[in-house]
């Protein structure tokens, strides 16, 4: 405790003592505890290896993978996605929404410069509790001018804390943003996919909707002519018109997936361009991978992690509010009532302070906070594990499809030959006179819907090892990445975001 008197000058003894012991401070502030749990991660049991066993995998998981299907035209709707997905530009944006947060938590670490000037007319009272004397001018101007500073030392982690919780929050952004990149490569080459299974399924039903009327119209003349009866002509119709109903329905989601294109690319509704057909598409290798890279490379579990860290971070930083607050707060000024001496040595003003403060009672207001943070902190690391068991299920799931789709779509292969066979053969049989037409009509019905499901079959088996590149995520991400106009600026952001604090 300082026991004299003396005027406190910037060239006393006291003086330079403070000076030293707030630099010793500070340099205990940077050394100083952090208060809080630090962030373990937590133990995952991850499965040895897939269920299903599968004879042709590649490691592809790192290439451009939808090029494999060798199809110029899809892999050009992907680029254009990429460059102009609006979903994209959101996710984008929201990480920089995340990086000026964390800048704003990062800088309450450290002093804080501020300036001030002032200039006022002011009349003061003549019946106060000091008047002023018999003519004394009431009017006076004052100017006054000031350079402050003021610093929080973070003795306890508080600040450090939530600067750990908004990095962490900016990473789990740029996982999202890179978890909408996956998205939208996978959702534009399943739509694509689609888009070309209708279209083979619309090609089907307009040539059935063409031999069925070709059939109607020899039926009207041997109708008329008295070789078959009106029930025969009727069933043709029937048949006919079944084909002709498909059409329209399947034209409509035709129009449904090229909007879906559409509004995938960034753009209003257009004609889809055409590339190659269906069956005329390569079916890219399985991808080989283990179950346990999928913690490492998929956005999902990547962004879940991430949201783990900053939760548990928010616990030290409600923990920290247990703890008093130091302040140092200066400023070096001029106070004078008239502008010609404003800045001379006799206006000049300046104060040090120091301040202390901690909390005596709140009422359970800091126990409600760290509970809350904590019980936050428990939720997010049950959604980590969670999101694991999920993308374990799925990756299961989209292999167990591809594989069996494979299967299903050879089936289906040998079911429309034999259909086509047991078709022509009825006609025979009919033209021969030793069956109905109903026979005909019958095989030819079963051909048409089987030709469809194979088609769709056939397109599913497509559709799912999309899907399992969309579960099993890969270094791909990143080459589809360097193709949005937010991938070029993400050194940049791994700057922003990594700055340390000293």
């Amino acid at each position: 405790m300082r026991t004299d008197m003396r005027p406190l000058t910037p060239h006393s003894t006291w003086h330079r003592r403070a000076a030293r012991g707030a630099a010793a401070l500070a340099w205990c502030a940077l050394a100083a505890c952090t208060v809080g749990p630090d962030y373990v991660q937590p133990t995952v049991p991850t499965p040895p290896a897939w269920r299903v066993t599968y004879d042709t995998a590649a490691d592809i998981a790192n290439t451009r993978w939808w090029e494999h299907f060798g199809d110029p035209v899809l892999t050009g709707l992907i680029e254009s996605a990429l460059r102009e997905n609006r979903d994209l530009v959101i996710a984008a944006a929201r990480v920089d929404a995340f990086i000026g947060q964390l800048q704003a938590t990062r800088a309450q670490y450290y002093p804080q410069v501020n300036y001030s000037l002032d200039a006022s007319r002011n009349r003061t009272t003549r019946v106060g509790a000091s008047p002023l004397p018999e003519g004394a001018d009431p009017y006076y101007s004052l100017y006054q001018g000031a350079l402050g500073a003021s610093w929080q030392v973070d003795l306890f982690g508080r600040v450090r804390r939530q600067t750990e919780a908004a990095q962490a929050r900016v990473y789990a952004t740029e996982q999202g943003r890179r978890g909408v990149v996956l998205s939208v490569v996978t959702s534009v080459a399943a739509s694509y996919i689609a888009l070309r299974a209708l279209d083979k399924q619309l090609e089907i039903s307009q040539r059935t909707a063409q031999n069925n009327a070709n059939t109607l119209r020899i039926f009207d003349l041997r109708h008329k002519g008295g070789v078959v009866s009106r029930l025969e002509l009727e069933q043709v119709q029937s048949q006919y018109q079944q084909a002709l109903a498909a059409i329209p329905a399947i034209e409509q989601r035709i129009a449904a997936q090229e909007n879906l294109l559409a509004a995938l690319q960034g753009r209003n509704p257009y004609p889809i361009p055409r590339g190659k057909p269906i069956d005329a598409l390569v079916l890219p290798p399985i991808p080989a991978d283990l179950p346990a890279s999928l913690l490492t490379r998929r956005p999902d579990l990547l962004q879940a992690e991430q949201d783990m860290i900053a939760a548990n971070a928010d616990v030290g930083a409600a923990e920290a509010l247990y703890y008093p607050q130091f302040n140092l707060t200066a400023s070096l000024g001029s106070i004078s009532a008239a502008f010609g001496n404003f800045l001379t040595g006799p206006a000049s003003a300046w104060t040090l302070a120091a301040g202390l403060a901690g909390p005596l009672f709140t009422a359970g207001a800091i126990e409600g906070q760290v509970a809350a943070a904590k019980a936050s902190s428990a939720a997010a690391v049950a959604a980590y594990q969670q999101a694991i068991l999920i993308a374990f299920r799925e990756t299961n799931d989209a292999l167990a499809g591809t594989v069996k789709k494979r299967v299903e779509a050879a089936a289906q292969a040998k079911r429309v030959t034999s259909l086509r066979e047991y078709a022509r053969l009825s006609r025979v049989r009919f033209n021969s006179g030793y069956a109905s037409y109903l026979e005909v009509l019958y095989a030819e019905n079963e051909l048409f819907a089987a030709e469809l499901t194979a088609v769709q079959t056939y397109a599913d088996g497509y559709t799912q090892l999309v899907a399992v590149y969309r579960a099993m995520g890969g270094g791909w991400i990143d080459l589809a990445d360097a193709g949005t106009a937010a991938g070029a600026r993400v050194p940049a952001r791994e700057r922003a975001a990594r700055q340390p604090l000293f």
